[in-house]
């Protein structure tokens, strides 16, 4: 018996590193598993059917189920068909997980327009295009355990310098996320994000030409797999509590990052602030209570 009995699962960008892990782990779990994968390139560019039918055909051989995909992420309508497949192969659709993604890195004043939608086409338009079909499906048949997870990224919440497009998708799949978990709670579904900490094709191969074997990564602590059990734990029908949260996952930690609050708040006492005032307090209330974890926020000396 698996903890995700009897649950369907889509899961996008599994046909490598960590999209594969987490399809596979789904399928150990006893969970029917559709392992959708464009098989592009680390740019987006190129097409292959080899990895998805790879990983549905290991996850077949172990004794689990699994169908491969080819769909597109950024393609609307074909998003739309991706949600009937799961529909249409296995009666239902219990979870959507969000992966796929690319890179296309350089510093914002070396970035084209081309390379910045190119990213947020795949990670974030790509996100909307799948969590709105899956949406409609459970809006249509609540009442479901119903679980959206979309995978986000440190370089979004730290800010990686030569990551502008993936820094602003990663953070618009947040923002998209939290979203959703307050409009699609009421219809059973649970949103949440993870932030995987993984050694990948997307990490460690960019400009190599060196193909990683995501069977056998050379640091157990830093493999896809490592990633895989708290989303195994959002994907359960035991998850239900946990909504509109962040999760860390990977390198032997699991970590629950704090939703945005205010830290600090002034407050004119005549409810209109003039400039001087606001130069005075800002300085002194706020210099004061920021600390710096993050390198990238130190100020230059």
């Amino acid at each position: 018996m698996g903890r995700l009995d009897g649950r369907v699962a889509i899961v996008t960008g599994a046909g490598r590193g960590i999209g594969a892990a987490v399809a596979e782990g789904l399928a150990v779990e006893g969970a029917s598993v559709v392992v959708s994968d464009l098989g592009a390139g680390l740019d987006g560019e190129g097409v292959d059917e080899g990895p998805a039918s790879e990983v549905a055909e290991h996850i077949r051989a172990a004794g689990g189920r699994a169908k491969a995909d080819h769909t597109d992420v950024t393609d609307y309508a074909g998003a739309e068909d991706l949600i009937g497949t799961a529909v249409a192969e296995y009666g239902r659709l219990d979870i959507l997980v969000n992966v796929a993604g690319i890179l296309r890195d350089k510093m914002i004043f070396n970035m084209s327009q081309e390379d910045w939608s190119a990213v947020i086409d795949v990670h974030l338009n790509g996100t909307f295009n799948t969590t709105r079909h899956a949406s409609s499906y459970w809006r249509a048949n609540k009442g479901g355990e119903y679980r959206l997870i979309n995978f986000t990224s440190g370089a979004g919440i730290y800010g990686a310098p030569s990551q502008p497009n993936y820094a602003a998708a990663k953070m618009g799949i947040i923002g998209l996320t939290m979203s959703c978990a307050n409009s699609l709670r009421r219809y059973g579904v649970t949103a949440n994000c993870v932030g995987p900490i993984a050694t990948t094709r997307m990490t460690e191969g960019i400009g190599s030409g060196k193909a990683l074997n995501q069977y056998e990564p050379s640091n157990k602590r830093m493999a896809p797999q490592n990633v895989v059990p708290p989303v195994l734990y959002l994907a359960s029908a035991e998850s239900g509590w946990i909504n509109r949260r962040v999760l860390g996952a990977g390198n032997g930690k699991i970590s629950l990052f704090a939703n945005q609050t205010v830290e600090r708040e002034l407050v004119a006492s005549t409810g209109i602030w003039d400039t001087e005032t606001a130069f005075s307090e800002m300085e002194g209330a706020f210099r004061a209570a920021i600390e710096y974890p993050n390198p990238f926020d130190r100020p230059r000396e």
